[in-house]
């Protein structure tokens, strides 16, 4: 019952996270802020016991008890899906519920460019978005899945953990396939699905290194490949994905990122100035010849200055974009200096 009142609370603010932690009432995060519900009290181990309980099946119970941690999608009424993770803290469960929108949002609604439709009309190569946990990442994604499935025929295999967005087929045909109930792993599901006659492929989160090796494998035998990563920029990207493999190896990987990397787009939220509600700042840089040079000749430092000069390819530095939702009045000065790249550099630009 109590799950239940509080999954309803969520909707109906648009909260994007429920968290249940003994000693502490539920708390709702709010734009960004942390939201305690005093009025439900707090709450007991027994509770959180009964709430972990009352919406996980078996399996992942067992998961919780043999691992310490698990995590599902949980579908509620009326369309409305929660990401869960369930988790033992000091002896106690605790559980973190994510609200994922019903609704598919657009390229529009997001506020991304017209160069990101160019991307999904790319035969193959890898197209990355990046940011912090909670960034929309995976809004993001299924963004971009949803406008090739309303515009071409296609095979689309998403690999997920969990299935978040649910896509009907359209144009396209989606097989959409989750980590521990169709696939074992992200990279096992990337070399099964090589299989299985893909156009284009997403892939959930790029962890090991086998992950990514089998995402570069799939983009070079001829598919787009989506996926994310938790970095802050597209020169950290690079870096982060090269440094993942062993020294003798990344000669090899630098060579092939520099061919099948297509775009990075990095992005972060931050709340807006007047009213409810947050806006997505984005970092745009598309796989020039110039920024695939830098990245076969270990410079990827140079890349945020390629992204500065390639405006007219729709190219953005998350500061640009920064400085321009705080001219545009959408964003305070303490939010646009917090969330910047180079903070002193902004205030000197924007003042």
């Amino acid at each position: 019952m109590l799950a239940n009142e509080i999954m309803e609370l969520c909707i109906e603010k648009d909260a994007s996270d429920v968290h249940f932690a003994v000693g502490s009432p539920p708390v709702l995060r709010l734009d960004g802020s942390m939201q305690r519900l005093e009025e439900f009290g707090d709450l007991t181990s027994q509770d959180t016991n009964e709430l972990v309980k009352s919406i996980t099946p078996d399996k992942y119970l067992k998961q919780l008890k043999k691992r310490g941690s698990s995590d599902f999608g949980y579908e509620h009424k009326d369309g409305n899906r929660f990401r869960v993770a369930i988790f033992k803290q000091q002896k106690h469960a605790g559980m973190v519920m994510r609200l994922i929108p019903n609704k598919i949002f657009s390229f529009e609604d997001l506020g991304l460019p017209d160069i990101m439709k160019e991307l999904c009309t790319y035969p193959r190569g890898i197209v990355l978005v990046t940011g912090p946990t909670g960034s929309g990442k995976t809004t993001t994604l299924a963004a971009f899945i949803d406008y090739i499935n309303k515009n071409y025929k296609k095979h689309i295999i998403t690999i997920e953990d969990p299935i978040e967005f649910k896509h009907p087929h359209k144009k396209s045909l989606i097989t959409q396939r989750e980590l521990g109930v169709d696939v074992l792993s992200f990279s096992d599901g990337i070399r099964a699905g090589l299989r299985m006659d893909p156009d284009v492929m997403l892939v959930g989160e790029m962890r090991d290194r086998e992950t990514i090796g089998a995402a570069i494998t799939a983009a070079e035998t001829g598919h787009l490949v989506f996926a994310t990563l938790h970095t802050n920029s597209a020169a950290q990207t690079v870096n982060r994905i090269i440094d993942t493999f062993p020294q003798e190896e990344q000669a090899q990987v630098r060579s092939q990122l520099s061919i099948t990397l297509t775009a990075v787009i990095s992005q972060n939220l931050l709340p807006l100035k007047e009213g409810s509600g947050r806006t997505a700042a984005f970092e745009i840089m598309v796989a020039t010849p110039v920024i695939r040079n830098l990245i076969r000749e270990k410079k990827e430092q140079n890349i945020p200055s390629a992204i500065q000069t390639g405006g007219n390819l729709g190219m953005q530095t998350l500061d640009q974009h920064i400085s321009e939702l705080y001219k545009q009045g959408k964003i305070s000065f303490e939010e646009a200096v917090a969330k910047a790249q180079d903070a002193e550099e902004l205030k000197k630009k924007i003042q």
